[in-house]
C-alpha cells in the first residue's frame, strides 16, 4: 500500500537531466531559477497527460474538421 497516494514519481529523462544541473555546486542564483521554471514546465506537461479530452468542429484554411479539445472547466497552472 502506498503511504503516499497522491505523490506522482516523474522520471523523465529531461527532468532528470535539469534535476542534476540543478544540484550541482558551482549553479548561480540565476540559472537555479530558470531550471526551476524549466522543470515546473515539464511537470505541467505530466500533470495534465489524462484531461479530458472532446471533439469540436473547426474550419481549417483546406477544410472543415473535428479536432481534439479540452473538455470541462479552463485550467490555471501556477509554479510554486
Amino acid at each position: 500500500m502506498n503511504a503516499f497516494p497522491n505523490v506522482q514519481v516523474v522520471n523523465h529523462p529531461l527532468v532528470q537531466h535539469k534535476m542534476t544541473l540543478l544540484r550541482r555546486k558551482e549553479v548561480s542564483t540565476a540559472e537555479f531559477r530558470r531550471l526551476v521554471r524549466e522543470i515546473s514546465l515539464l511537470l505541467a506537461y505530466e500533470v495534465t497527460r489524462d484531461l479530458p479530452m472532446e471533439k469540436a468542429a473547426i474550419e481549417t484554411p483546406l477544410e472543415a474538421m473535428q479536432a481534439p479539445i479540452l473538455s470541462g472547466k479552463k485550467l490555471c497552472f501556477v509554479s510554486i
